[in-house]
């Protein structure tokens, strides 16, 4: 009764139009009522204690890392290194969007502001070359996913802050199958891009590609400042994300300087409006999440999946199945908000690692980033693109299904996580 309370209580206000947030807020309140528990102040509580987290910090940071590598000229001189390197190979524009995705979710761990980038950037040169419109654009929202996934992640941040997991630990395991994901959309774009007509770009000189390295250098060094630090525990995920917000605007304003004194508000602004749209869910999801541990819902949920209680595998392609299932609706980061701590206590029961799930998580989650009618990264796409939502998602789907496998294979050989996650890890 408690599960089908809560589940009603978050579903209809949503259908009705009503805020996520705030229809977080009304399922924890119906909760409360139904268990005669109901106090404003507890809800107040819940509220100003959900954003009071010190990991959270790293949040505004990373956005504000993301903002100016865009703004700051980092992200153009990646894909221009990666444009010299493989642009002028068959289908070479495909793959210069998958190189750059890669290296530029080391940078801001965010999908919206990868294909935001990619899309301006890269999209007309496809089209431009002979590319499929729609076939370009399902290419580089797939790509773009690959964001939340390489840290360092918001995603692997608000898992790990919700679940009590070490962030640390989830940045570490995420970069072996963020990069498979990368390896799958090579291949699939290899099949699909391989009777398309193009115009090449003609083939780079060594002394070109040497100035795009030199020029993108002090972009690249921040990934590996990133996880070297990391790794050797100079510093936290937290303090991660000031090093990376405090280099980036290093790089941008002082030796590209591309980003004038003058911008610095713009940007600043740009970041905190992602950040508090973000820090207002986690606020609020605080209320739900408090109220679903008092309220037992994990133990219902054990209830109805008990068959499949001894058989971690089948456990994980049900809960996957799920996850895939309410991505269609709802956007990441409510879903992780939401499903984090109803899911973490079942898990753990099944004796199933946290890391290696969160890892499965938070792909499932990116990946629903692509799913129609809500995939965020697809409606950027959209707009940068002019296509149709019915265009673009015929042209993600080969990509889509791409990232399906992966996700599938990790959940049937653990290994493909768990063994790069102890080598990164030690």
């Amino acid at each position: 009764m408690t599960l089908t309370i809560f589940l009603g209580a978050l579903l209809g206000p949503m259908a009705l139009g009503v805020p996520i947030a705030f229809a977080l807020i009304l399922s924890g309140i119906a909760l409360m009522l139904f268990m005669g528990l109901f106090d404003a102040q507890i809800v107040a509580q819940n509220v100003l204690n959900g954003a009071d987290s010190f990991p959270l910090m790293a949040v505004p940071f990373f956005m504000l890392a993301g903002e100016v590598m865009n703004t700051g000229g980092l992200s153009r001189r990646i894909i221009n290194l990666a444009m010299v390197m493989v642009g002028h190979v068959r289908g070479g524009l495909g793959f210069v969007a998958i190189f750059a995705a890669c290296i530029m979710a080391s940078l801001s761990g965010s999908a919206v502001a990868d294909a935001a980038a990619l899309g301006a950037l890269l999209l007309p040169m496809m089209l431009k070359s002979g590319h499929d419109p729609a076939r370009a654009g399902g290419l580089i929202a797939s790509a773009s996913i690959i964001g939340p996934i390489i840290p360092p992640s918001i995603g692997f941040i608000l898992y790990g802050v919700v679940g009590g997991v070490s962030i640390t630990k989830l940045f570490l395991a995420g970069i072996v199958p963020g990069l498979m994901i990368g390896m799958a959309l090579c291949l699939t774009w290899l099949l699909v891009a391989r009777k398309e007509k193009l115009v090449l770009p003609p083939r780079e000189s060594g002394a070109v590609r040497l100035k795009a390295l030199k020029e993108s250098l002090w972009a690249l060094m921040l990934p590996v400042i990133i996880l070297v630090g990391l790794k050797f525990g100079v510093f936290t995920p937290t303090e991660a994300g000031v090093v990376a917000a405090v280099y980036s605007l290093f790089v941008a304003m002082v030796v590209y300087r591309e980003l004038p004194v003058s911008r610095l508000f713009e940007v600043f602004v740009a970041a905190a409006k992602i950040t508090a749209v973000v820090m207002f869910l986690v606020a609020c999801a605080s209320v739900s999440a408090w109220l679903i541990t008092v309220a037992d819902v994990p133990g219902a949920l054990v209830d109805l999946i008990e068959p499949l209680m001894d058989n971690q595998t089948l456990l994980l392609l049900a809960i996957m199945a799920i996850v895939i299932v309410v991505g269609t609706a709802m956007d990441m980061t409510p879903t992780i908000l939401i499903m984090t701590p109803v899911l973490m206590p079942v898990i753990k029961q099944a004796g199933i690692d946290p890391v290696y799930f969160g890892v499965l998580f938070i792909i499932n989650n990116s990946i629903g980033l692509i799913t129609p009618p809500v995939g965020t990264v697809l409606n950027v796409i959209c707009g940068v693109s002019k296509l149709s939502l019915g265009d673009l998602t015929k042209g993600v789907m080969p990509f889509l299904i791409a990232e399906v496998i992966v996700l599938f294979l990790l959940v049937l050989f653990p290994q493909l996580v768990t063994a790069p996650a102890a080598f990164f890890g030690h």
